[in-house]
């Protein structure tokens, strides 16, 4: 009982020990929150990531792809049916994107509109309110119009997009009728006869059999990345340089050899955010079928068209290491490229993973410096209080007992210090992005800007076992930088002590 009520008597008057304190307070706050918003970055670039890379993904090792989708299919269903839950045929190639703004490169993949999104969280990423709800779309020709396109309901209020869809497109249509009624004929020829680009990619086709109305008619239905299209202001509004509405050209090669190159018009029907700006920025979908047609990946005798790449979906709980193994042994490597989306991104992951591990050790040198502060007050302590130790033991206090005062006490300052810095850890996390908009009114400059990291808010996400491995490692590193000041304690001898007292 003696040990309780000396250690708890410290805790109070002792003031010095406020600093060890507030050094595992700090310590341990600190690594909740570093370790809430790493995770936070962490899961949202792996279900980003993930979300346009399906589990397993079965690639032409050719840009020319391979023939007849559905009999590797039901190869791979041979292999790993049980584990299979879903498949989706891709083209994937490269190809220039020609929009009002200018030219892009950009990665052009050519979907099946029925499976994607059972692969991959596609659907989830559409703008459109109503895609958003079906989690699938039609791009079909004539299947998918250019609805009013609206933001999503994490995203900030976008104004440009309240007059996007059918509406602006047919404003636009009327705006360019308008302007071709007042430009006289001799002008015309003179700026057609003038050096510069070929024809205007927005040019309708203008036959008098089939006159193209761009009022009432639209292309091929096409889904960009919303920041090819866009860009972000410091203070986090996007401006949209084009809108669902307008018309862009899509330019590729075919798989003729020698290859020529071949365009076709395409209007926008919606925007795709993944919030990675290195698929936001580059990716664009159209029709797998079209895509066909344009490249010249269709059998004329057949129909069959071919393909490059097969999305593969497992089942809950699936090993897709091990269906990859499979699938290697089945099919030729010197034809086809199997990963899964780890292995595709394997050297981000893991330099995300590392600088999460460095940054850990890092911090945690901050609760062993309080540590050290434990070990040297305790210290000082024990030679301040030589004569009352002496006084202990001559009144039969044992080594142990004494040992344990010391040692209690180094748990409570650890307790009392990591309570607190988890209690602060935790509330800070919380209120996360409350305080950096605060930071940033006072300092007038926004600590987390969405323009470079293209996140509208922090991401934290808190682990409790995360939490508990800290809290944990803070009580240790406090008892056990008391063990060395108890035990000199403990070994004290009465008469010693007492000898100059």
């Amino acid at each position: 009982m003696y040990k309780l009520l000396l250690c708890w008597r410290y805790l109070r008057t002792r003031y010095i020990a406020l600093a060890s304190i507030i050094s595992v307070t700090l310590g341990v706050a600190t690594m909740i929150v570093v370790n809430s918003v790493m995770s936070g970055f962490s899961y949202e670039m792996q279900s980003r990531i993930h979300g346009i890379v399906s589990d397993i993904v079965f690639e032409s090792r050719s840009a020319d792809g391979f023939v007849d989708a559905d009999w590797h299919k039901e190869q791979i269903r041979q292999v790993a049916g049980d584990q299979i839950e879903a498949m989706s045929a891709t083209v994937a190639i490269p190809a220039m994107l020609y929009s009002r703004s200018g030219a892009h490169p950009v990665q052009l993949f050519g979907i099946d509109e029925k499976t994607q999104s059972s692969v991959s969280d596609f659907g989830r990423y559409l703008q459109h309110p109503e895609n958003r709800k079906a989690m699938s779309f039609q791009l079909r020709r004539g299947g998918y119009d250019v609805r009013d396109h609206q933001s999503g309901p994490d995203v900030p209020e976008r104004k440009q997009m309240a007059r996007a869809g059918w509406p602006y497109r047919a404003e636009v249509a009327r705006m360019e009728k308008f302007q071709q009624q007042f430009i006289k004929p001799e002008k015309h020829e003179a700026k057609a006869a003038m050096p510069g680009p070929a024809a205007d990619p927005f040019a309708a086709h203008q036959t008098p059999e089939n006159r193209f109305d761009a009022e009432k008619q639209q292309h091929t239905g096409v889904v960009a990345g919303i920041a090819m299209m866009s860009y972000r202001t410091s203070e986090g509004e996007d401006k949209f340089m084009a809108l669902p509405g307008d018309d862009i050209m899509l330019s590729t090669v075919t798989t003729s050899q020698p290859p020529t190159f071949t365009s076709d018009h395409f209007t926008i029907v919606d925007f795709y955010e993944s919030k990675m700006s290195e698929y936001d920025s580059q990716l664009v979908f159209v029709p797998i079928r079209k895509l066909q047609e344009l490249r010249g990946m269709i059998d004329p005798t057949t129909g069959v068209g071919r393909v490059n790449v097969i999305q593969i979906k497992l089942k809950p709980g699936a090993d897709g290491d091990a269906v990859r193994d499979k699938l290697q042994a089945k099919f030729s490597q010197a034809l086809y490229n199997i990963y899964t989306w780890r292995d595709k991104q394997g050297a981000l992951l893991a330099a995300v993973q590392m600088e999460s591990a460095i940054l850990n050790v890092l911090l945690f040198l901050i609760i062993a410096v309080a540590g050290f502060g434990i070990l040297a007050i305790f210290y000082m302590i024990v030679v301040e209080k030589t004569r009352d130790i002496g006084i202990l033991k001559s009144l039969g206090a044992p080594g142990r007992g004494v040992m344990g005062i010391f040692l209690a006490w180094g748990l409570s300052l650890g307790a009392v210090g990591s309570g607190v810095g988890m209690t602060a850890g935790l509330l800070f996390v919380h209120y996360i992005n409350e305080i950096a908009a605060g930071l940033g009114w006072i300092t007038g400059r926004p600590v987390f800007d969405p323009k470079i990291y293209y996140f509208y808010k922090i991401p934290a996400i808190v682990m409790p076992q995360t939490v508990a491995w800290i809290v944990a490692g803070a009580l240790l590193i406090a008892v056990a930088a008391s063990i060395l000041p108890a035990r000199r304690a403990a070994r004290l001898h009465p008469v010693e002590a007492l000898r100059y007292e």
